[in-house]
């Protein structure tokens, strides 16, 4: 009997797991200190670069403009408008792209198809194991590792449900413009109010016009309006708020606990807003004019929780969480829409960065900014310039403010956002604040931005002080992790 083989060992200078927006942004972080001599080995599940996009709904599109989802400054090749919301499809082709220019930059080598299981420090060196879908098992070892994993999306399945008489599908595997959807007439009844719930009412709403869709909304969503803080066009010249006057508009009404109320003036001043009550606001973005259309487009709209779906006495039942129920036709479908920022009961923590400074982990449980994509890239940068021992950055338990107080989450992610931005400002070359095109400010003409950069300059130390008595106040109140890595 032959003895076991010794696994492959690869060698880079950073290692980098995780493919997605994240991934990506610390890579070109990490192109920006690297030579073409050095080497990054990239790891992913997933077959091909693109993190959750690989998996998401294929008729899903940006939230922004395309220009402003990359990875640092790295250039478009679309040649749309610039106001265009770029597909699954063309986002996953400016990945590729995102790859091939840094390619030009310093060594990648990409190992797709593989799982990371473990990672472990001796001697300097960063030990990371994978294991590939067959089996097989590889060691890389590194000088730094990033652990890109960010809001760790996983695809929808499709709600189970007790009824025999009706079809529960989930958009992640069933393109509700094609297919078996598609040549059925019964009604859609898409169970969610969020960004999924919206892209799919307008997809349907759309492609089938006058078919019956309706939607079951919880307690309602609303999302920043795009027209408000993107205009197209022109009016980028004089209308709307660059996102950094509403970020100075918050912080000066936020004091940590009276969130309710920071809500309602955000929702009437800057939201936009598909049903009569939206309380729920996670950082999306919706157009006034999408709006409109799935407004238009619905049949009826549920203000309740969905629980299942049954069938009685010949009939086929909808039961939501109140109590009641509603009979829908035999042979309809069921679309769970309900999003993806969904935590397994058990999700440990783990620093943004470890005692050596080795090892870096964009993850919901030590996030220091409010996107994967933001995180990768300043935790990149912080990572080749030293800085991430030195700088008392707050990490927050993104997972546990979500789950405590769903309310008060957008506008804590704002105070840290701040807090953190002034800190990085403050010890960066001016570089790698110029070098990142995710900033949303940089969709209005210089003259519109000029007295948010000037305001910044001259007020972000001071404000600083604000924001971190309001996260000293959140930590106290929600008792959850808000504070520096020694707290």
């Amino acid at each position: 009997m032959s003895a076991p083989q010794s696994a492959p060992v690869a060698t880079s200078d950073v290692c980098i797991v995780g493919a997605g927006i994240a991934g990506l942004n610390a890579l070109f972080a990490a192109s920006r200190y690297l030579s073409r001599e050095q080497k990054v080995i990239l790891i992913d599940r997933r077959s091909r670069v693109g993190g959750m996009w690989v998996d998401v709904y294929p008729y899903v599109r940006l939230h922004q403009p395309h220009r402003m989802f990359t990875a640092g400054n790295i250039g478009w090749t679309l040649g749309k408008d610039r106001s265009y919301l770029a597909t699954k499809g063309e986002v996953l082709a400016h990945f590729e792209h995102c790859v091939d220019v840094i390619r030009e930059r310093v060594g990648v080598e990409e190992y797709l198809g593989w799982d990371f299981e473990s990672a472990q420090e001796a001697n300097g060196i960063v030990r990371v194991t994978c294991r590939a879908a067959d089996g097989r098992e590889l060691v890389v070892e590194t000088n730094r590792l990033i652990k890109a994993y960010g809001l760790g999306v996983t695809p929808n399945e499709p709600l189970g449900i007790s009824s025999r008489r009706v079809h529960s599908v989930s958009p992640d595997y069933c393109d509700v413009r094609a297919g078996d959807i598609r040549e059925s007439d019964a009604p859609v009844w898409i169970i969610g109010g969020g960004k999924t719930a919206m892209d799919t009412a307008h997809a349907l709403i759309t492609t089938y016009p006058g078919r019956e869709v309706n939607l079951v909304a919880g307690r309602g969503t609303f999302f920043s309006s795009r027209d408000d803080l993107l205009p197209s066009g022109a009016r980028r010249w004089w209308a709307g708020t660059p996102p950094s006057a509403v970020a100075a508009q918050l912080s000066h009404r936020y004091d940590g606990t009276n969130e309710a109320e920071v809500q309602d003036w955000y929702r009437a001043t800057h939201g936009t807003f598909l049903t009569p009550q939206a309380d729920n606001f996670v950082l999306g973005v919706l157009s006034e004019a999408e709006n409109r259309t799935i407004s238009a487009g619905l049949n009826d709209l549920v203000m309740d929780y969905f629980e299942d779906a049954v069938d009685r006495n010949g009939t086929t039942e909808l039961v939501f969480r109140s109590g009641s129920t509603k009979t829908i036709e035999a042979g309809s479908w069921v679309v769970n829409c309900t999003g993806y920022v969904k935590f397994p009961d058990e999700y440990p923590y783990e620093p943004y960065v470890s005692p050596s400074g080795a090892v870096v982990s964009i993850n919901v449980r030590s996030a220091m900014l409010h996107l994967p994509a933001f995180m990768g890239y300043f935790l990149g940068h912080l990572m080749f310039l030293g800085k991430l021992k030195d700088i008392p950055l707050y990490e927050i338990d993104w997972m546990n403010l979500r789950q405590k107080a769903p309310l008060a989450f957008p506008y804590v992610l704002f105070a840290l956002v701040q807090h953190n931005l002034s800190l990085i400002y403050d010890d960066v070359p001016r570089r790698v604040f110029t070098e990142n095109d995710l900033d949303f400010d940089k969709w209005y003409p210089l003259p519109r931005r000029v007295p948010g950069m000037a305001r910044f300059m001259l007020t972000h130390r001071r404000e600083r002080e604000r924001q971190r008595r309001v996260l000293d106040t959140v930590r106290e109140r929600l008792e959850i992790r808000c504070g520096p890595l020694s707290v």
